[in-house]
C-alpha cells in the first residue's frame, strides 16, 4: 500500500470550496437585497427564508469538505453531500428565478 502524497492539491481544493463559499454568502446577500427591495412581501420574505436554508445547508457541505481536508489522507466527498451541494445549487438558483417573477 503507498502512501498518498498530499502536496498542494489539498490545499486548492481547501481554497475552492472557500471561495465558493464566498460566493454564495454575496449571492444570497444580493438575493435578499433584491428580494426586499421595495418593501417586505410574502413571496420575497419566502424567497429569502429558502435562499437562506438553501445557503446554510451549503454553508455545512462546504465546511465539512473544508474540515475533512486538512488530514493527511481527506476522504472522498460522499454522494450524500455531494447531492446536497448540487441540490442547494439548484434550489438558490431556482429561488433566485422565483424573486424576479
Amino acid at each position: 500500500m503507498t502512501t498518498r502524497d498530499p502536496g498542494l492539491q489539498p490545499e486548492r481544493t481547501r481554497l475552492a470550496w472557500r471561495r465558493t463559499t464566498l460566493s454564495w454568502t454575496v449571492v444570497a446577500l444580493l438575493a435578499g437585497r433584491q428580494a426586499l427591495h421595495g418593501g417586505p412581501t410574502a413571496g420575497g420574505l419566502l424567497a429569502v427564508a429558502m435562499s437562506l436554508l438553501a445557503w446554510l445547508g451549503f454553508l455545512t457541505v462546504a465546511h465539512r469538505r473544508v474540515t475533512g481536508m486538512g488530514t493527511v489522507d481527506p476522504a472522498r466527498l460522499s454522494p450524500r453531500h455531494a447531492l446536497t451541494a448540487a441540490a442547494c445549487t439548484v434550489a438558490l438558483a431556482v429561488f433566485a428565478a422565483a424573486m424576479l417573477f
